[in-house]
């Protein structure tokens, strides 16, 4: 069984700071690493593990439910309707938001259409349950003007124009259906050093993929519904792996302390340790913010 190594645990408990008898949400529950490390941190403390993938809760959730019983709830859904996830099981207030925006490795091994090496069809929703369009769907129907505003925003492609002509001129004749036809498509047409760090196709895939989910949307509600349900003192850490998540959480913060809500606790973001980054190179690109609620 594969399990998705999580990152920065050092840092969220530290920030997080689970306290006795005190109700916390992971509303990215994963494989649960982040859960699995408050519940044992804080041996009296409850945790409610969010997650919008059912096979992570059905494959991963039974392991933490065995260990620390009924200290652990899971729950079904999307973080960005964390208010009608919490009125669901009863539940009004909470001291702590934990939020881990990254996919996971679980994910890019196990779904279809995450991995640039790994052949399935072009697919990338992480809940088949919450979207209905596909990749594959979006690059054989799309505008040019569509696939280039989505390539050049969520992906930051400096090759953006020449990719989305070229996929609009090659689907005319040839459709796109699976991962290595798009990676190699993108390879033969984007220029690349062999010995560059990563993929030409991987600012297009992170560019899909944070499209198809709705990413960036689902962020901003998470934020805006994650305040009136915390406690005061309550804290809320968020992790980041993209420049616009992470600046989604750090304007977020700032607006709300200068509204007088928050009182941000990192005022340079954190980022891991060379350690961490050595023994979990997926760690690299982690940024951490936290805010306790005023």
């Amino acid at each position: 069984m594969l399990f998705h190594k999580s990152v920065l645990i050092e840092e969220v408990l530290a920030y997080l700071n689970p306290q006795p008898h005190k109700i916390y949400i992971d509303a990215t529950f994963g494989s649960g690493g982040h859960t699995r490390a408050i519940l044992e941190k804080e041996p009296t403390c409850h945790v409610i593990g969010i997650d919008w993938d059912r096979s992570s809760l059905d494959r991963y959730a039974p392991l933490i439910t065995e260990k620390f019983g009924d200290r652990f709830t899971p729950v079904w859904g999307n973080f960005a309707l964390l208010y009608k996830l919490l009125k669901k099981i009863d539940v009004r207030q909470v001291d702590g938001i934990l939020a881990d925006f990254g996919t996971s490795q679980m994910q890019i091994a196990d779904q279809p259409g995450f991995s640039l090496y790994r052949d399935a069809p072009l697919d990338m929703r992480m809940s088949t349950a919450h979207y209905k369009t596909t990749a594959a769907e979006l690059l054989n129907t799309a505008s040019e003007e569509k696939l280039l505003r989505i390539f050049s925003e969520l992906g930051e492609e400096r090759f953006s124009r020449k990719i989305a002509r070229a996929i609009v001129k090659e689907r005319g004749h040839k459709r796109f259906k699976t991962t290595q036809q798009l990676a190699n498509f993108i390879k033969g047409i984007v220029p690349y050093k062999r010995e560059a760090k990563i993929h030409p196709a991987t600012r297009v895939f992170q560019a899909l993929r944070i499209y198809i989910n709705q990413e960036l949307d689902n962020i901003r509600s998470f934020l805006k519904g994650a305040i009136p349900p915390l406690a005061p003192q309550g804290r809320i850490v968020c992790i980041s792996f993209h420049s616009l998540e992470d600046r989604l959480v750090k304007q977020f913060f700032i607006d709300q302390a200068l509204a007088g809500k928050l009182e941000v606790l990192t005022k340079k973001v954190v980022v891991p340790t060379r350690e961490e980054i050595v023994t979990n190179p997926s760690s690299r690109s982690a940024k951490l913010r936290a805010a306790v609620k005023i």
